[in-house]
Order: structure tokens, then C-alpha cells, then sequence
């Protein structure tokens, strides 16, 4: 049985537009996720749906409930959820991400959906930010269910681990120095019985700080968009999740995508080469990427005047036929 605190201790303010409530639901590892469900106030059932994850290393009181909550007031049921091993979802571990896990995750919050009384089962969608926008289109090629993908601000995080950023780390001695790194750790772990952690973002960032950094500094350490459940906000993964994330290239599938997709990213964002080469890759003339002018990877968190959400929706409307009423 979850913890769930019933208090609203979001990042941002509630919508008086919308009904909230706590919900959660098994994986297919039995692990119980939590989630926020957001149902828009006297809308007619059935409704499209979308399950909102993200970013990564965030919580669902962050940036993937602001989403869900503005989705909602335009009309969609929709679920912001904590990934396994996470905020208030469960996992006898903590502090863990594991590409199939991760994506299981996203599986899972669909099957709550399609099996929901007030949902359309044939009209539902889910979004992914930042890491979690590349595991949303690595649920996607694998769950027909998806009608539609929106992947916001993304990172392919199996690539940037493996390869590191712009692929200036991509050599088979960079990576074996880090399997190296990483079994050692392991052996350490096992030995103190205490995962070590990695590190959120730091509370003190020195002057000569890449300014993404800065950028991730401003959202996750400050009133903005520090929440104490976060774990960019605090103590950070566990230093050995990057082994599973090292060795499993997530979008392996990404050219066989048959339901729609959207990828929106900032023009000016660090993470932008992401999001233009995945799109690349995708097939069809149901898959669009959409740049906002002027905008980094953060402010797709939580930046209304920049994250496009009349485009979003148009799009989900269109693919999930669910014209405006």
C-alpha cells in the first residue's frame, strides 16, 4: 500500500477547472505506481486520455503535473505519474531507472487508461519530457495502443550515456573506462549494503557552469520547481542506474512508430540535436517536430508563454479524432 500525501504541494497552482485525485495502478512487475488524475469539471464520458511522465529525474508534482493539469482544462482525462522506484511510487529499490522498467511504466499507465469508465480506449495518448520523451517513443513502437506520442524537449538517454553529449565521448575505451567505474561501484554498494547516489543538481554551481546547467539550476534549486520528492532536486540517481541505461539503446524501433508522434524542443535548447535526429528517423506524414523560437531545454517545464500547448492539443485532437466540441 502506497503513502500518498492528500495536500496539494505541486509546484504550481491548482486549476479550479479541473477535478484532482489520487490514483495508482500495478505494472507488470508489480510494482504500484502513483499518479495524479486530472478529469476536466462536467465533461461528458467517454474522454481522450493522455499519461504524462517526466523530466527525468522529476516528479509528478513538477513539470509533468502541469502539463496533465493544463491538458485537463482542455479537456482530456489525464495522469501525471511517478516513475518506479520514485516519488511516491514503489520499488523495493530506490532510486533507479531502468530502460525497460521505465518504459513498463508507461505501459502500465495506459492499461489504466484504456480500462478507465470514463475513457475512450481507442483515443489515448501519452507524453513524455525531457528523458521521458524518448521512453514515450520507446513505448510507442511497442504499444499499439498509442494512438498518439508527444515528446517534449527530449534526450535519448541511452545515446548521451553511452556516447555523451554531441557524441564527443563516443569510443569504446570511454566506455569500458565507465563499465569499469560503474562494476566498481557495484562492488561497493554490495559490500555497505547502501546504493550510493549520484547527485541532483548541485545546491552551488561554480561561474564557469555550462549554462544548460545553469538553466537545470534555476528549475530544480529554486521556488520554481524544487520539490523535496525530486531527485534532480536533491541526492540524485543511484550512481549504478547508468549501467542498464549504458547498454540498452532505447530507440532501437523508433522507424516502425505507425501512430502519430509530435516532437517539440526549444530552438535554442542544448537537447535540441535530440529531438531533430529522432525525427529524422520516423516514418510517415502523421510525425511532426515542432521548435519554439528562442527556447531552452527548461522552459518546455513549465514556461506557459513558451510550451505550445494549443499546438499540442490540436495535434492530440487530430490524431485521436476528438475535434474540438
Amino acid at each position: 500500500m502506497l503513502s500518498m500525501t492528500e495536500k496539494w504541494d505541486k509546484t504550481f497552482p491548482k486549476s479550479d477547472k479541473v477535478e484532482h485525485r489520487k490514483v495508482s495502478f500495478l505494472n507488470r512487475f508489480g510494482i504500484e505506481l502513483a499518479a495524479d488524475l486530472y478529469a476536466p469539471r462536467a465533461a461528458a464520458a467517454p474522454l481522450p486520455a493522455v499519461a504524462v511522465c517526466g523530466p527525468f529525474g522529476a516528479v509528478k508534482e513538477q513539470a509533468s503535473g502541469l502539463y496533465a493539469q493544463t491538458l485537463a482544462e482542455r479537456g482530456f482525462l489525464t495522469i501525471a505519474f511517478d516513475p518506479s522506484f520514485t516519488g511516491e511510487s514503489g520499488g523495493a529499490a530506490r532510486n533507479v531507472a531502468s530502460p525497460d522498467v521505465n518504459t513498463e511504466d508507461f505501459q502500465a499507465a495506459v492499461d489504466f487508461l484504456v480500462t478507465h469508465p470514463a475513457v475512450d480506449p481507442a483515443r489515448v495518448a501519452i507524453l513524455g519530457i525531457c528523458g521521458w520523451g524518448g521512453l514515450a517513443l520507446n513505448a510507442a513502437a511497442l504499444d499499439t495502443r498509442v494512438k498518439a506520442t508527444v515528446a517534449c524537449t527530449m534526450y535519448d538517454m541511452s545515446r548521451v550515456t553511452a556516447r555523451g553529449y554531441f557524441d564527443q565521448a563516443d569510443s569504446e575505451a570511454a566506455r569500458h573506462a565507465m563499465r569499469e567505474a560503474l562494476c566498481a561501484q557495484r562492488t561497493k554498494d554490495f559490500a555497505s549494503g547502501v546504493s550510493a547516489r549520484a547527485g541532483g543538481v548541485a545546491d552551488t554551481l561554480p561561474d564557469d557552469a555550462p549554462w544548460f546547467v545553469k538553466d537545470y539550476h534555476a528549475y530544480y534549486k529554486t521556488p520554481r520547481g524544487y520539490h523535496p520528492r525530486s531527485l534532480n532536486s536533491n541526492e540524485g540517481w543511484n550512481v549504478t542506474s547508468t549501467l542498464s541505461i549504458l547498454n540498452q539503446p532505447i530507440l532501437a524501433f523508433a522507424e516502425e512508430i505507425r501512430g502519430a508522434v509530435l516532437i517539440v524542443h526549444g530552438e535554442k535548447a542544448h537537447s535540441c540535436y535530440f529531438g531533430k535526429d529522432t525525427f529524422k528517423r520516423l516514418k510517415g506524414d502523421n510525425k511532426e517536430l515542432l521548435l519554439v523560437p528562442n527556447a531552452v531545454h527548461t522552459d518546455l517545464y513549465d514556461n506557459l508563454a513558451a510550451i505550445p500547448f494549443d499546438a499540442i492539443e490540436g495535434f492530440l485532437r487530430k490524431h485521436l479524432g476528438c475535434p474540438r466540441p
